[in-house]
């Protein structure tokens, strides 16, 4: 019987989170010498201004959204040169949302782009009115983030809660970045068959994964086990798939399943790659019912 099994085929790897602890205890190490400050190891520690610096730098680097953007710019220009969508553009200024894609089939896909899905942003989205497709993409650009644990938290710890409990629909996730493909997040799609790396500019890109929702709204008592969209019928999610050389074990489909125990609300995620089930979550209890 399926258990909780990886959701995501990357993971943290132990040379990568090695070299990542090293370089902290490094730094630690050579803080007090580094800068003008003039103070003593003693006075250093004392004063605030490592850990000051690290509050600011996590800032920096939180709010920078440059190569997030460069890398869905990227993707959604390549898309358009190749004739897979008719068009896009950025809306993330003036509204919740970030992206407008129109496709061939004159649907409309609304992308939401987040981070980590490990991070309370995951919970915060609206789907549009005039969406016919609403999208989420993660963009995780901390290399040192265990991506197994993001997929799993993300998608059913955040959105399958979010889904139920404020009856938003999402109909995909995207999970796929800069770092993919890189030394320090290696993809296993590409170790073996290189021939399936697309060239976007200069860099070559690994297949993105991708995981589809169910077709409606979960609910406990009208609802409790809605049907799984299909890659074909997410119009977006089938032109990222054949643009960039995903198969079927790239796309895995995330059934939720709702129930009522008591005057608990209770929802389950169960996994399917290519027909098959290989991965489920206990019943778990939805604390932002009422």
């Amino acid at each position: 019987m399926p258990g909780r099994k990886p959701i995501i085929y990357c993971e943290l790897l132990d040379e990568v989170k090695e070299e990542i602890d090293s370089y902290v205890d490094e730094l630690r190490k050579k803080a007090p010498a580094i800068g003008k400050h003039r103070l003593s190891e003693n006075e250093f520690w004392d004063s605030g201004i490592f850990h000051s610096a690290i509050e600011k730098l996590r800032g920096i680097q939180a709010a920078t959204t440059d190569k997030k953007r460069c890398f869905i710019s990227g993707i959604l220009s390549y898309m358009q040169s190749q004739k897979a969508i008719i068009s896009w553009e950025f809306s993330g200024a003036g509204e919740r949302h970030d992206y407008e894609v129109k496709l061939p089939d004159g649907r409309l896909c609304i992308i939401e782009a987040k981070g980590c899905l490990d991070g309370n942003n995951t919970n915060i989205f609206e789907r549009p009115a005039n969406a016919d497709e609403f999208i989420i993409w993660s963009l995780c650009q901390n290399p040192g983030s265990d991506p197994r644990h993001n997929s799993w938290s993300g998608i059913h710890t955040r959105l399958s809660a979010e889904t139920i409990h404020r009856k938003q629909k999402v109909d995909g996730v995207i999970i796929w970045d800069m770092l993919c493909g890189t030394k320090g997040r290696p993809c296993p799609k590409i170790q073996k068959i290189k021939s399936r790396t697309t060239r976007v500019d200069s860099k070559k890109i690994p297949p993105p994964c991708l995981y589809l929702f169910p077709r409606t709204i979960p609910d406990p008592r009208n609802n409790p086990n809605p049907p799984c969209w299909k890659v074909h019928e997410v119009s977006f999610i089938s032109a990222l798939a054949q643009c960039f050389k995903a198969d079927e074990t790239d796309i895995v489909e995330v059934h939720i399943q709702v129930r009522m125990k008591q005057s608990d609300v209770e929802r389950q995620t169960i996994y399917y790659r290519n027909g098959e089930k290989f991965s489920e979550s206990r019943w778990t209890k939805i604390k932002r019912a009422r």
